[in-house]
């Protein structure tokens, strides 16, 4: 397998990463997780045939992760896509992609199959919303989800959290896994993505002197894993390689220099700083 970050940055613009999107290569197709800002350019700069594209697979619905989601379904298309482009995500997953295509963008896609006839009719679009359990099986590779903990802890409305389902994914193929963890804080379904893999690929959002006051402590604790508990859940996995990505915006490398020697403290595998369109073989 090939892990490819297409992007390593979250919702905040920054000039050096476009936002947190994975592609994986594995049983000879490019697989898809999430779609964030620029996940269409970077393809192209990574050497993928936008035309291949044919699988996507969605963590969670912040925008930092979906918000290029339509410009995937759109350019796949008009590179010569033909057959179905099928996306998996949490529950809500349908309901996006059905705006989209017959609200937001219905008018785009009339025109460019009426006014562009060489792109032939709009390829089609298939949609499955899904929980934890198995997504995907070939004879070449199997797909399963975890669901995972992104804000659960806050105290959000029940009413909001019946609709806020976060996934990670676990891609098995050619003897080797690689998981994707998507959003999330140190939980059981973190545990069993991890288990065992080859390669992790999580965020890693502050460094450990970085966690100071109520409200890193809050974002640590509940939103997003940092610096204090991405290395005990790799080493407690038995992960073979650490790819820490979903960085904020910052001036130099100073505080990345700093996350990766807390992670190293209670971590002795590989670790790998993520920065944008970094290849890396499993």
């Amino acid at each position: 397998m090939k892990v490819t970050l297409l992007g390593t940055g979250g919702p905040r613009p920054d000039p050096a990463r476009m936002a947190t999107t994975t592609l994986v290569e594995a049983g000879g197709e490019p697989l898809l997780f999430d779609a964030g800002r620029g996940v269409m350019v970077q393809l192209v700069r990574a050497g993928i045939p936008l035309a291949s594209l044919a699988r996507v697979f969605v963590t969670h619905h912040h925008f930092d992760h979906i918000g290029d989601l339509f410009d995937v379904m759109l350019n796949t298309w008009m590179a010569g896509r033909t057959a179905p482009l099928t996306i998996w995500g949490p529950p809500g997953t349908r309901q996006i992609v059905d705006a989209l295509t017959t609200q937001v963008y219905d008018r785009d896609i009339a025109w460019r199959t009426l006014a562009e006839p060489s792109s032939g009719g709009w390829a089609p679009v298939e949609v499955n919303d899904i929980v934890a359990g198995p997504v995907l099986s070939t004879e070449r590779l199997t797909v399963t989800a975890e669901i995972v903990r992104h804000g659960d802890g806050l105290g959000l409305p029940e009413a909001f959290l019946r609709r806020w389902t976060c996934l990670g994914y676990r891609v098995e193929a050619d003897g080797k896994t690689v998981a994707i963890s998507g959003d999330t804080v140190d939980c059981p379904g973190l545990e069993r993505l991890a288990a065992g893999a080859d390669m992790l690929v999580i965020p890693c959002f502050l460094a450990r002197s970085e966690i100071r006051g109520d409200d890193a402590r809050r974002l640590a604790t509940h939103i997003i894993a940092c610096a204090d508990t991405v290395g005990r859940v790799a080493a407690r996995a038995g992960v073979k390689t650490l790819v820490l990505t979903h960085h904020r915006p910052r001036p130099d490398d100073t505080l990345l220099t700093e996350i990766e020697a807390d992670v190293a403290r209670v971590f002795t595998g590989r670790i790998v700083m993520g920065r944008d369109l970094l290849t890396l073989e499993v």
